[in-house]
């Protein structure tokens, strides 16, 4: 047995089926989906993901964005879109696609 962590997570998994849904989405917006449906992890573990799953080729940058607003950080906010990558395995769980619909739901 190799060393060291594996490479395959199931956090990542989970990421990779709510962008198989939505298309492609940014940290804190992927963070959110993943809050409603499975179980609890912090938002630093979901960033942490979303960079090792762009060394593994599961996720790519769709764009990066500036949005101006009034953070408590300054005026202007980074924002880095995620979409899947050639390496992603999506596993089409319908749990996703529920909690999506609820989200729409409610708006």
């Amino acid at each position: 047995m190799p060393k060291g962590r594996p490479v395959a997570s199931e956090i990542r998994q989970h990421i990779v089926e709510i962008l198989n849904v939505i298309g492609k989405g940014y940290g804190y917006d992927i963070y959110q989906i993943y809050d409603d449906i499975y179980p609890r992890v912090s938002m630093r573990v979901i960033y942490y993901h979303l960079k090792k799953g762009l060394q593994t080729g599961e996720f790519r940058v769709d764009k990066v964005k500036q949005e101006q607003g009034n953070y408590s950080w300054g005026s202007v906010a980074e924002k880095v879109y995620y979409a899947l990558g050639e390496n992603a395995r999506p596993k089409a769980d319908p749990r996703v696609k529920e909690a999506l619909d609820k989200r729409k739901q409610k708006k």
